[in-house]
């Protein structure tokens, strides 16, 4: 896998192949608190950088999330339908979201390296 890359959206971008996986930040989960449903975008979705395409529900409050990339959903984590307590988890890995398969490869590199991202969400506190 390659370098995660993140939007100030609170998601996390890493291109697999020839996919994207999606998902959101530890940051961003531990924000939200405990998650109990997650609505995940049908795949084949066309979808532009920045569009809420799927919805995570926690005990405090429910949120978009948004598409880092633009592309086609290919695949959703069917498993946070049965636990979406993978996202508090797992965040940065099992509590993926969905893939995209990117339009154009070069927008992941414009998102912030991990460094950026600490930063950004320090300063969002």
């Amino acid at each position: 896998m390659s370098e995660t890359r993140f939007a100030e959206s609170h998601e996390w971008v890493r291109l697999d192949g020839d996919v994207a996986v999606v998902g959101i930040s530890d940051h961003a989960q531990n924000a939200l608190g405990d998650v109990v449903f997650v609505d995940l975008p049908e795949v084949g979705r066309e979808v532009t950088a920045g569009e809420a395409v799927a919805v995570v529900e926690s005990v405090k409050a429910a949120s978009d999330i948004y598409a880092p990339i633009s592309g086609t959903v290919a695949a959703v984590n069917d498993a946070l339908v049965d636990n979406p307590a993978l996202v508090n988890s797992g965040a940065m890995g099992e509590g993926w979201f969905f893939t995209i398969t990117p339009k154009d490869t070069a927008e992941i590199g414009k998102l912030m390296d991990a460094e950026g991202y600490a930063k950004h969400a320090e300063e969002a506190h």
